[in-house]
C-alpha cells in the first residue's frame, strides 16, 4: 500500500485483470458472448468444423481443431468486448491489427490444408499436405498467442486508465 501524499489516505495499487473483468457491465459480457458464438459460426462453417452442405472438406478434421476454435472464439469475444463502452454501446477506439492477425492465423490453422486456395496454388496438393498441414498446429499456437496478447494489451489499457476511487473528506 502507498500513502497518497495529498490526502494521507492509504491507497491500493492498480486493479487486477480479474477485478476489471468482474466490473464489466452485463452489456459488455453480452457482446463477448455474441462475438464468441459469431466466431465459431464464421470460422466453423467454411472450415467444415460445423458440417454443412455449402462447403466441403477433403481432409478429415484434426483432433485439436475444435479446442483451438473454442479458445479462439472465447479470446475473440473477450477482445471484441473491450471495444464496447461501459454502457454497452460500441466505442470509437481504434482497432488493433494484432488481434485480427491472430484470428486469421487461427482460421488458417483449423481449415483444410488442401482447401486453402493460397496453399494449394503455392504448394500443390501434395505440398499442402506435406508442408502446410504440419505447420497448422504452429499457426494455431501463434494465432491463439496473438489473440491472448491483444486481449492482454487491451485489458492492461483499461487497468492503467482506471478512474481512481473517490473518497469522502
Amino acid at each position: 500500500m502507498d500513502i497518497n501524499l495529498l490526502d494521507q489516505t492509504p491507497t491500493r495499487g492498480a486493479p487486477s485483470a480479474r477485478s476489471v473483468l468482474r466490473a464489466w457491465p452485463a452489456g459488455r459480457w453480452l457482446w463477448a458472448g455474441v462475438g464468441a458464438v459469431s466466431t465459431v459460426v464464421v470460422v466453423g462453417l467454411p472450415t467444415v468444423l460445423i458440417p454443412n452442405s455449402v462447403f466441403a472438406r477433403a481432409v478429415p478434421v484434426t483432433w485439436w481443431a475444435w479446442p483451438v476454435l473454442i479458445i479462439t472464439a472465447v479470446l475473440a469475444g473477450l477482445l471484441g468486448a473491450t471495444y464496447i463502452r461501459g454502457n454497452g454501446t460500441p466505442g470509437a477506439k481504434p482497432a488493433s491489427r494484432v488481434g485480427m492477425l491472430g484470428g486469421v492465423l487461427s482460421y488458417l490453422a483449423v481449415g483444410c490444408p488442401v482447401c486453402n486456395k493460397i496453399a494449394l496454388l503455392a504448394l500443390g496438393y501434395s505440398g499442402a499436405l506435406r508442408w502446410f498441414a504440419p505447420a497448422q498446429p504452429w499457426l494455431a499456437a501463434a494465432g491463439v498467442g496473438l489473440l491472448a496478447y491483444a486481449f492482454h494489451r487491451r485489458l492492461r489499457g483499461e487497468i492503467a486508465c482506471a478512474a481512481p476511487a473517490r473518497t469522502s473528506v
